[in-house]
């Protein structure tokens, strides 16, 4: 099998809040780079890729440019096709536009795989389980109004979720005390039995997250995710040896490398991957493994319509983020049953382009 041609576009969708009918993001719409790669035996793969913001045409042009360099390869052949890109674009360095563009290529590369073999993602990379937790997340945002997360967090209960991610590092003059009422409000709001995360965004320093972090352990958070600058390895290890609470974080590193600084800091408890910014899915399975070794647990961020596959394929696989920002793009993707997301069964991602999206690729 051969690759013959590789086909990118730019969609914008809406951004909306979903789950809890809240207030719309902080920008009026999400980009993304919707990718379909087609081979010579009728076999299709589809990807994505995102985060450009102000810099999506730039990263649309970064995915055809390194697309020029798979055509006529074997898409079956992953690792081959992998390092070919990474050798042109090695002077790039490790991180940035280069990597978010290959992502979607392997994406593409992985659902053209399942597809030739007849088998979902997630049985291809292990198979463990057939439906993984799931929670959510983006209706409880720092920027709402708290008389609005109060009222989302038991409607999100009454929907089925077992488990809901919070956000302190309040905008404008917060206070430590603001931000402990907030976080003990919710968790009376949803009650004692739910999982509740809280992410911070990088927003805190060290001696806050230790400071707050110690007042809201009443709170029984579930994890602090991101609480001060992500490769502040050292910083985020004081963190973690001072609270309780579980420490998440990753969501922003590239690549493989720093996860190993990462977890030979003990600067997390729980290892959180981002599908774009590892460098695909190979690349996220490689840290998983890794995060295996240290006895670590591995959560996904975003895209849970892929993540659904990963997580449920690993033995540390601990929970999916469902934020459904990229839902649009399809015809059909997995949904919440009490609290869980059942694995897709159709061979590859078990993704299709909605109409509008196939009818507009060039």
């Amino acid at each position: 099998m051969k690759i013959t041609r590789v086909q990118s576009q730019i969609v914008k969708l809406p951004a909306e809040e979903p789950l809890a009918g809240g207030p719309g993001f902080y920008r009026p719409f999400f980009e993304f780079v919707a990718l379909r790669m087609l081979t010579d035996e009728g076999i299709e793969g589809l990807g994505i890729t995102f985060f450009g913001w102000a810099l999506t045409a730039t990263l649309k042009h970064a995915v055809d440019q390194l697309s020029e360099f798979v055509i006529g390869e074997d898409p079956l052949r992953l690792e081959a096709v992998g390092r070919k890109v990474r050798n042109a674009v090695a002077g790039a360095g490790p991180g940035g536009i280069s990597t978010l563009a290959y992502s979607a290529i392997d994406i593409a590369l992985w659902d053209i795989k399942g597809k030739a073999l007849g088998q979902p993602l997630a049985t291809l990379l292990g198979g463990l389980r057939d439906r993984v937790p799931t929670y959510a997340s983006g209706a409880l945002s720092r920027t709402s109004p708290l008389e609005h997360v109060v009222k989302a967090g038991p409607l999100l209960v009454e929907k089925g979720f077992k488990q809901m991610k919070m956000q302190l590092a309040l905008p404008g003059e917060t206070t430590p005390t603001r931000e402990v009422e907030r976080a003990r409000l919710i968790r009376e709001a949803v009650g004692p039995d739910i999982d509740l995360m809280c992410d911070i965004n990088q927003r805190w320093s060290v001696n806050q997250a230790i400071d707050i972090g110690r007042r809201i352990e009443d709170v029984h958070l579930y994890w602090l995710e991101d609480v001060t600058v992500h490769d502040d390895y050292a910083g985020l290890a004081r963190v973690a040896d001072a609270l309780a609470t579980p420490l998440a974080g990753g969501e922003c590193v590239y690549g493989i490398t720093p996860f190993r600084h990462m977890l030979e800091a003990r600067s997390v408890d729980i290892v959180m991957i981002d599908l774009l910014r590892v460098g695909g899915i190979a690349n996220w399975m490689k840290v998983a493994g890794m995060a295996e070794a240290f006895n670590v647990p591995v959560v996904s961020h975003l895209l849970p319509e892929i993540h659904v596959h990963l997580v449920a394929a690993i033995p540390n696989g601990l929970t999916v983020e469902y934020m459904p920002w990229s839902f649009r793009l399809f015809e059909e993707v997995p949904v919440p049953v009490n609290g869980e997301l059942a694995v897709p069964s159709k061979p590859g991602l078990g993704l299709v382009f909605n109409r509008d999206i196939m009818h507009n690729f060039n």
